[in-house]
C-alpha cells in the first residue's frame, strides 16, 4: 500500500495537482490580497494571474514536466500564451459574477463582496486547473525530459 502510495506521489498528475494547489494558493492569496487593496474583482484577477503563471511555469517546467534548461524561453512563451487563454475565462467570470452581477453569488452570502470575489475565484480555479493541465501536457511541456 505504501509502495503504491509513493509510486502515485511520483506520477507527473500528482505533482502537477501539487504544483497545481500551491499556484492556485499564489493566486488566491495574492488576489484576495489585491482586491482587499483595491475592491475591483478583474484588476486583482489579472495582477494574481501574472503572479500565478511565474510561479507556475517555473514549478511546471523544473518539477512536474522534468524539462531541460534548453527551450525554456520558447517553453515560456507558449505557456504565458496559453495561460493567457484561461485568463480570458477568468476575466470573464470575475466581470460577471463578481463587478457586474454579483448578486447571483451575493443571495448566498448577504451580498459580501469579499465572499462573492472568493467563491467565484475558487470556483474559477478548479476549471482553470483542469483545462491548464490539458494545454500543458500537449502543447507547452514537450521537450525533452531531464
Amino acid at each position: 500500500m505504501l509502495a503504491k502510495l509513493r509510486g502515485f506521489m511520483a506520477t507527473e498528475v500528482f505533482k502537477y495537482l501539487f504544483f497545481g494547489v500551491l499556484a492556485t494558493l499564489v493566486y488566491m492569496v495574492s488576489r484576495t490580497l489585491i482586491f482587499q487593496l483595491t475592491k475591483q474583482g478583474t484588476l486583482s484577477a489579472v495582477l494574481a494571474n501574472a503572479i500565478a503563471i511565474i510561479f507556475a511555469f517555473f514549478t511546471n517546467d523544473i518539477f512536474v514536466f522534468n524539462q531541460e534548461t534548453a527551450g525554456m524561453a520558447t517553453r515560456f512563451v507558449k505557456f504565458v500564451g496559453a495561460r493567457l487563454l484561461t485568463l480570458v475565462l477568468d476575466l470573464a467570470l470575475a466581470y460577471f459574477l463578481v463587478d457586474t452581477y454579483p448578486e447571483i453569488i451575493g443571495q448566498f452570502v448577504g451580498h459580501s463582496q469579499a465572499w462573492v470575489n472568493g467563491i467565484e475565484s475558487l470556483f474559477a480555479q478548479v476549471l482553470i486547473i483542469v483545462l491548464n493541465y490539458i494545454i500543458s501536457k500537449f502543447f507547452v511541456f514537450t521537450d525533452e525530459k531531464v
